[in-house]
């Protein structure tokens, strides 16, 4: 009889009390509100990546200017609609093989009274003559 009653006491106190849940809840709740604050940046970040890498299939091998290409970031910029960084961000610069485009930035998301994510984002591609 002392087995059955031990087994019937264990079975009784199976799951999760209360406060148990309640603390799972805000927990999962707090990388949840993180994931919604921080899906905009990303998604920027995507276009941005658009950006760089539809300069790079539209003059690679192609012996673009510096103006052409600046034109054409520009362009896709106003396209995008992409306003975290500008156009003037994106740095061109001439490398011996082709240019260098290089979209390096940093993006502050405030996310709970003065607590904020900081993400650093670099993405560069060779455009070859």
């Amino acid at each position: 009889m002392g087995t059955v009653r031990g087994l019937r006491l264990r079975a009784r106190q199976a799951g999760m009390t209360t406060l148990g849940f309640i603390i799972l809840a805000a927990f999962i709740g707090l990388f949840a509100y993180a994931a919604i604050r921080l899906t905009p940046v990303y998604l920027n970040y995507f276009k941005v990546v658009g950006v760089v890498e539809g300069v790079l299939k539209e003059f690679d091998g192609q012996n673009p200017t510096r103006a052409a290409i600046r034109t054409s970031i520009a362009r896709r910029f106003d396209v995008e609609s992409i306003s975290e960084i500008s156009a003037r961000d994106i740095k061109v610069t001439q490398e011996n093989a082709g240019f260098l485009v290089e979209a390096v930035y940093d993006d502050t998301e405030p996310f709970i009274a003065n607590v904020s994510f900081t993400v650093h984002f670099d993405k560069k591609v060779l455009v070859r003559r």
